[in-house]
């Protein structure tokens, strides 16, 4: 009796709420199938990229740098593959002792590792870059999860300091830095591109799935240098730098016939190849970059400004005696003292009174117009970048013993490629062309400074200064007629100039008959006892060019006798201002 109360007494659910809870689960199911179908059939993106995150990686295609080439197609830059170990951090799996062991394979600190596998954020982290063949190996050999070799370039320089002004050099990121590298960038960097692969859980490729972007390889760079002859100035400019104890130098090859630029050299130098030892004060081209001034070498182009004038002929005389001419509180000088002398003999002998002479017959602006006009005091648009323009001062400012001073080269600064180039009047039969450092498809457009009479008889005066009773004899060139200018310039000290410090140049040109190659020769501080162009400069210029016109296969225009040079009793022409 009392048990069948009991079970009468136990609850029982209403049938409403086993119905509710039964709709409740069917609303469930139907939305998660309903959800189900959506992610997989409607809007399977979603999924598809998750799934694809976990084996599926963008890689990038790096594009290779366009070979610089000399304009007989020897290679001066070329880009070489090396590996780089870089790491996926979403996919790395590795212990403690295997990040020691990496980390002192690398080289790199312990620390440093470990706080580029931390950042899972990123997919794509370099430990460390353009490792050695054998380095790399090792790596590959620690089997660690996430950590693979990368593909990249780094560039090489086969002529290493010989062109190292010239060419410049690339950073780990292969980035030019200096010099055409970082000129022509645009044109030899490419563009990278990127394909789809399947890796590993090791990190390892192991299959291509597509290619989203195909890489846009470099182009292709001709410079207008011709390597030997390249080689010939630097070996030659090195060795006059070493026997004359010099602070530095510079030579620069015209090609009279094009305005290229065959050579350039100067010291000291660098190694591009030797990234980790770069020092920026020895990386600046000084041929395009620095300026000095340029002494006597500026005295051809007063001599042609008067002819031009007609205010004297070649043969007109002017009175130097006694070697020295004052100009208000100022007095100009002759390093060696003569009496009248034409106007040829003004410059076969580097009379500064003679030239100030000159310039002091004609009025300021005619002077100044064809020093601006040679290209004095604007940049030469070589292309080469930091290339200066120079200092050629308004001719309104000029007081007589500044337009005096500046015909012999004082008072106006210029770079070697502009003095290089500027002689191209005189061997060019008075027309003037842009240098290049690219070889020139099309001839340059060519702009007339000078008549041809004027320029043909500077010529004459210019050959005169390298013969015996000249300034330059050293200049002379065994098989060519050679012509040229020496200069010996005292260096800018302050507010004045040094007594003891000089700057010697030479520019001329070979061969005479019809010239082919203009070379201008800068060597800074020489030290050894011999300072004048004539001894320190005009030797370099006479073996560079006798070597070029060789290789060049330039045939001779005078008797292949040896030359004889004065004897050392003679009295050397001096010139110094």
């Amino acid at each position: 009796m009392n048990s069948t109360a009991h079970l009468r007494e136990v609850p029982q659910l209403p049938g409403w709420r086993s119905a509710m809870l039964l709709v409740g689960l069917l609303l469930a199911f139907a939305m998660l199938t309903g959800r189900a179908v959506y992610l997989q059939g409607l809007n399977n993106d979603f999924l598809q990229a998750k799934g694809e995150s976990r084996y599926s990686r963008a890689i990038e295609i790096t594009a290779t740098r366009g070979m610089i080439v000399d304009r007989n197609n020897e290679p001066l830059a070329i880009s070489t593959p090396v590996e780089s170990v870089a790491a996926s951090p979403a996919d790395i799996d590795i212990t403690p002792e295997q990040v020691k062991n990496l980390a002192k394979l690398l080289q790199t600190d312990v620390n440093d590792l470990q706080r580029k596998f931390e950042d899972t954020r990123r997919e794509f982290v370099y430990l460390k870059r353009q490792l050695p063949p054998e380095q790399a190996a090792k790596v590959v050999e620690l089997n660690i999860p996430g950590v693979f070799l990368q593909r990249e370039y780094r560039r090489y320089y086969p002529a290493g300091e010989v062109m190292a002004h010239i060419i410049g050099f690339t950073n780990v990121d292969d980035k030019g830095q200096e010099a055409l590298e970082l000129a022509f960038e645009e044109q030899l960097r490419g563009k990278s591109g990127f394909r789809r692969v399947i890796k590993d859980r090791m990190g390892r490729i192991v299959e291509d799935m597509d290619s989203i972007r195909a890489p846009r390889h470099g182009e292709r760079l001709m410079l207008s240098i011709d390597a030997k002859i390249q080689y010939l100035a630097f070996r030659e400019l090195k060795k006059a730098i070493a026997e004359h104890r010099a602070k530095a130098g510079g030579i620069v090859v015209l090609d009279a016939v094009t305005g290229e630029v065959l050579a350039m050299a100067n010291l000291p130098t660098y190694n591009p190849n030797n990234r980790g030892n770069h020092d920026a004060s020895r990386a600046r081209n000084r041929a395009v970059t620095d300026l000095f001034e340029p002494g006597s070498t500026l005295k051809p182009f007063t001599a042609a400004t008067a002819l031009e004038a007609g205010t004297v002929t070649a043969e007109s005389v002017i009175q130097t005696a006694p070697g020295q001419l004052t100009i208000g509180k100022a007095t100009i000088h002759d390093a060696h003292p003569s009496g009248a002398l034409t106007v040829a003999q003004v410059i076969q002998k580097s009379s500064n009174v003679g030239a100030a002479k000159l310039a002091l017959g004609l009025p300021s602006e005619t002077l100044w117009r064809v020093f601006n006009r040679v290209g004095f005091g604007m940049p030469p648009q070589s292309g080469f970048p930091g290339e200066v323009s120079g200092r050629l001062r308004a001719h309104e400012k000029w007081k007589p013993i500044e337009q005096a001073t500046m015909s012999y080269g004082h008072g106006i600064s210029v770079s070697l490629l502009q003095l290089a180039r500027a002689y191209m009047i005189f061997a060019s039969d008075g027309e003037l062309k842009a240098p290049a450092l690219i070889k020139r498809a099309a001839p340059a457009e060519s702009l007339r400074v000078i008549s041809v009479e004027t320029a043909q008889t500077v010529r004459k005066m210019l050959e005169m200064a390298v013969q015996p009773g000249g300034t330059a004899p050293k200049a002379r060139v065994e098989g060519y007629r050679v012509a040229g200018k020496t200069g010996t310039a005292h260096k800018i000290e302050g507010r004045g100039y040094a007594m003891n410090r000089y700057v010697a140049s030479f520019v001329g040109f070979a061969p005479v008959s019809n010239p082919r190659l203009i070379v201008a020769v800068m060597i800074d501080e020489p030290s050894a006892g011999q300072h004048y162009g004539g001894a320190v400069a005009a030797p370099v210029f006479s073996e560079v060019v006798g070597g070029a016109l060789r290789l060049m296969a330039v045939p001779p225009d005078a008797p292949m006798e040896k030359l004889v040079l004065p004897p050392a009793a003679v009295p050397e022409i001096k010139e110094e201002v």
